[in-house]
């Protein structure tokens, strides 16, 4: 008789910024029951955190000192920072890219690597994990892994359509620069920087509706779960 697996089902879903990935592993999460854990919301609120306190987002020895002093947590589509939830404030321009700037801190990255492993641990069910490295850092052990992504034009519109929605004036053009310069820093950076890992399934979703591409990964997490010997 196969014995039970010894933690949940790990879904991995990385990509770069705008690709959807928020929208997509929440529906993945509600079809599957799963717990679902927007990683890349824990860096943007430290760096929120760090704005607050004047600590330059390089700042090394000040951003450790201000992870041991904070309290973040995730309670389903919530964010909160020392109590307060910070879910809308956490979605500016400025902390987008204020947490493009602080994941390249090592101190940041360690900081936050054992709270992503024990949310991560901790679902009953199942997790989907969306952020940047999750697949190849935070859990190279993922049960099944993503990379979603699509055109930098398309991530682009798709940004300037909900800061619209949240009556943000901004010009597509300053969106599409601000989605040019992260893509860089993601990718360039020293440490952890974003790419697929070797045994991802890349999923483009430029052209393409969140019922395809959701319908394509609950299918694949369905298909390994069968193999990991749960059932379906």
């Amino acid at each position: 008789m196969t014995e039970p697996p010894s933690r949940p089902f790990l879904l991995a879903i990385d990509g770069p910024a705008g690709a959807g990935k928020s929208t997509v592993s929440r529906e993945v999460a509600r079809r599957l029951g799963f717990t679902m854990i927007d990683t890349g919301a824990l860096y943007r609120a430290v760096a929120l955190a760090a704005h607050r306190a004047g600590i330059a987002y390089e700042d090394e020895p000040g951003l450790a000192r201000l992870l041991e002093a904070i309290d973040l947590r995730l309670e389903e589509d919530k964010v909160y920072l020392d109590g307060e939830d910070v879910s809308l404030a956490i979605r500016t321009p400025e902390m987008s890219l204020g947490a493009s700037r602080v994941s390249t801190v090592p101190a940041v990255r360690q900081g936050l690597l054992r709270l992503q492993r024990d949310l991560g641990l901790a679902a009953p069910r199942g997790a989907v994990l969306e952020g940047r490295d999750i697949g190849t850092v935070v859990f190279p052990d993922a049960d099944a892994k993503i990379f979603l992504t699509a055109s930098v034009e398309q991530r682009a519109r798709r940004r300037h359509v909900e800061l619209e929605a949240r009556g943000e004036k901004v010009a597509y053009e300053d969106v599409l620069a601000d989605q040019i310069r992260r893509d860089r820093s993601d990718t360039e950076r020293a440490l952890a920087p974003l790419r697929p890992a070797e045994d991802a399934v890349v999923v483009d979703s430029t052209g393409r509706s969140i019922e395809e591409v959701v319908g394509e990964i609950v299918d694949l997490v369905r298909e390994r779960i069968a193999m990991r010997g749960q059932g379906d």
